[in-house]
């Protein structure tokens, strides 16, 4: 006989929370066991429907959840911002949203492609074409010494630029 590794509850299904009711068994028999267990077995119908009701043990409602609890008040709402960290976040993310100059529309995959060449999203096709040359030169690696590391930055900058090429605000 294996030394038992694997808890099972005890023959007659387990209907406690007391740690010395499980047994342990090893691999074959856990399977043999499973095989012909039944966690229903000596129940009646309505603790059966008990048990598989939908919500079963979710009958306390939460404070976040409930329609009687107040939340506090946020712990940062007197926060001062000295350096405008936070701020200057935020507007950096409002002047993304905002697009271009020019008006002309800028597609999610344009934005992407921007920043993987490191632009601003006002940048013109000259900029592009620029900034474009710049870094093939530099990950290129005929330039670089032949070190192939920069392999996949090429390809990123190759990638995106074909991609801005095309796009409607480049055009």
């Amino acid at each position: 006989m294996e030394q038992g590794e694997f808890r099972a509850p005890p023959e007659g299904g387990r209907r406690s929370d007391d740690p010395g009711a499980w047994r342990w068994l090893c691999l074959d028999h856990v399977r043999e066991f499973n095989q012909r267990y039944n966690y229903f077995s000596g129940m009646s119908p309505e603790e059966i429907n008990e048990a598989q009701r939908p919500h079963a043990g979710w009958e306390r409602e939460t404070r976040a959840f409930s329609a009687s609890a107040a939340s506090p008040p946020p712990r940062w709402r007197d926060f001062a911002d000295p350096l405008d960290a936070i701020g200057a976040r935020f507007q950096e993310k409002l002047r993304e949203a905002r697009g271009r100059q020019d008006g002309k529309p800028l597609s999610g995959d344009d934005r992407k492609a921007l920043r993987a060449l490191g632009l601003g999203f006002d940048a013109d096709r000259k900029a592009l074409r620029t900034r474009y040359t710049e870094l093939v030169r530099k990950y290129h690696p005929d330039h670089n010494g032949g070190d192939r590391s920069f392999e996949k930055a090429l390809q990123d900058v190759i990638a995106a630029y074909a991609h801005l090429r095309k796009a409607a605000a480049f055009v």
